[in-house]
């Protein structure tokens, strides 16, 4: 199958992304809610590895790709196939069975925020379920096992191919090119974004993960033309 995904204006990102999935990124139910959204939790796909690091390297500007670090999801979960020299990690994110996310971490990210992509691509190809993933996660960040951030910082995900399932349509939807960073226990109220703000000017900030792990999100404005073949 070939995407070609095109983002010429801003104002277009209210038909990609849609008010339904940004609202979910304000408050998302319970996992368990999540989990029954479908009748049988799928193991996440896996693909060639060929076609993983593509996806994962396609998160970060050109620049920065040929030096990061790449992880690729297998049978058991993921492996680093190749090492960082210039500080960045990229990883195809699976947190739902159905999610395919291409991101790169900048170091502090890949020291705090990538140890729990790892272990919840495990999980899921174990086949447990969301709730008892979302459980531990949560239990870890409590303990101190996994950290937040420590520093101000930046993920990438600048994939024209970002697959995300929406909690509150059911459905594995698309979702711009975008820059997070880190943004440990911020909360939309704190930027003073609301729903309705959104709904009027989609181009604007917001928190999405609220939590040890949130990340303040600006969707891209780059008009490149992106090709990815799936």
């Amino acid at each position: 199958m070939t995407l070609v995904m095109k983002f010429p204006k801003i104002v277009c990102l209210i038909v990609l992304v849609g008010l339904d999935y940004i609202a979910s990124m304000f408050s998302q139910p319970p996992a368990d809610t999540r989990t029954n959204l479908i009748s049988a939790q799928p193991l996440p796909e896996l693909l060639s590895r060929e076609k993983e690091i593509e996806l994962a390297l396609s998160a970060g500007p050109e620049h920065l790709r040929k030096g990061a670090a790449v992880y690729v999801l297998e049978r058991n979960g993921f492996v680093k196939i190749r090492n960082s020299t210039n500080g960045f990690t990229c990883i195809v994110n699976r947190d739902h069975p159905l999610n395919q996310k291409p991101v790169c971490f900048d170091a502090e990210g890949a020291v705090t925020i990538l140890p729990k992509i790892i272990r919840v691509g495990e999980l899921l190809r174990q086949g447990k379920p969301m709730s008892e993933i979302d459980a531990e996660i949560a239990e870890v960040f409590r303990t101190g096992k996994y950290i937040s951030p420590r520093r101000l910082g930046v993920a990438y995900m600048l994939s024209g191919y970002i697959r995300n399932f929406n909690p509150r349509t059911g459905k594995v939807e698309s979702f711009p090119p975008h820059v997070m960073f880190y943004a440990p226990n911020l909360t939309n109220a704190d930027l003073g974004i609301t729903q309705e703000a959104l709904a009027k000017d989609p181009s604007l900030p917001f928190v999405a993960y609220q939590g040890p792990h949130g990340f303040i999100i600006m969707v891209s404005r780059d008009t490149k033309q992106v090709h990815i073949e799936h």
